[in-house]
């Protein structure tokens, strides 16, 4: 099985990145063959600024690697050191229907936000495809908000199959229902566009003082409460052992317990989770050299996967003598 993640480096990582997107794709990278991209030419639809888009994809790889991913198992790159996505992208975008693109809310829900309506932004879909395409994916691990551009990416594989021949692997969504969506601290999906978001790599202090932000309702130190509406237990859930969980719903519901607690016990759970990560990314800061090998190598793996599904589909499309 080989399979495909990617994620933009349009901010600081946080726990919903994390828990939605890293820890899954590490998981997979047990079980095939495995292809994780730092999507740079993504970014490009919301970030023009040189300095802030290249230290935001150096933080992602440095984020990547002290959470575990091995570059032995995985082919680790930027989507910019592999252009043959995006000559596979113009195949791919003379076929797509506009109707489909029009549809996609990564265009939809991003531009009444202020986001400008770009080309880039429009056919941002197309280019996910050809990503995922280029290295023909059998799974690609998604929040359930993003199951919509692996659909796009099927739906434009088979019709270009249809057209020319059997050239692209059809791909499949794999979705982690129980942390498709994690909380921010208001509630929210936890997003750096809501700027709700717990950072993986903050300093401790830091942390701390955001998860005692998170928002709760206002019963009384000695009222009810119930779990299952409130955004810390939500978090609990997914960094406490299960035993622990049930005790924090019991107290939930007994009384007798501020929020304040149940806090108090998320920022010591974080804290034991990350404090190893953090140390171990502070290590890898200081060789920049072996960062970029680790980049570099998975490029070159990357490529080599991408050219020959690129002569492919060029021969297929007649871009070559037959």
């Amino acid at each position: 099985m080989r399979i495909l993640s990617g994620i933009q480096p349009s901010g600081k990582l946080h726990l919903g990145n994390y828990l939605g997107m890293m820890r899954p794709a590490m998981e997979l990278q047990e079980q095939g063959e495995a292809f994780l991209f730092i999507a740079n030419y993504h970014a490009l639809t919301t970030i023009h600024d040189r300095a802030t888009l290249w230290g935001y994809t150096q933080d992602v790889a440095l984020d990547f690697l002290a959470c575990g991913l091995d570059p032995q198992r995985t082919a680790f790159y930027r989507q910019s050191d592999v252009p043959e996505v995006t000559e596979l992208t113009w195949l791919l975008s003379t076929l797509a229907p506009m109707g489909l693109l029009e549809r996609c809310h990564s265009y939809k829900d991003k531009t009444p936000r202020g986001l400008p309506a770009s080309h880039g932004l429009f056919s941002y879909p197309v280019l996910m495809a050809a990503d995922i395409l280029a290295v023909q994916s059998n799974c690609v691990p998604v929040g359930r908000d993003q199951k919509q551009h692996v659909e796009v990416t099927r739906d434009l594989a088979i019709k270009f199959n249809n057209q020319f021949g059997e050239v692209f692997t059809v791909p499949d969504p794999a979705i982690r229902d129980e942390v498709a969506v994690v909380p921010g601290v208001d509630g929210q999906k936890m997003s750096k566009s809501y700027r709700n978001t717990i950072e993986i790599f903050g300093t401790a202090k830091a942390t701390r003082k955001q998860i005692m932000r998170i928002v709760t309702d206002s019963k009384a130190l000695e009222d009810p409460k119930d779990p299952d509406t409130c955004t810390v237990f939500a978090l609990l859930k997914l960094l406490a052992p299960p035993n622990e969980q049930a005790e924090w719903a019991a107290r939930y519901r007994a009384g007798g317990m501020g929020y304040g607690e149940s806090k108090k016990a998320l920022a010591d759970h974080f804290e034991a989770h990350f404090a190893p990560l953090r140390a171990k990314r502070e290590k890898l800061a200081g060789n920049p050299d072996y960062v970029e090998d680790v980049l570099q190598g998975g490029a070159r793996r990357a490529r080599a996967a991408a050219r020959e599904t690129l002569d492919r589909a060029r021969a297929a499309t007649g871009l070559v003598a037959p």
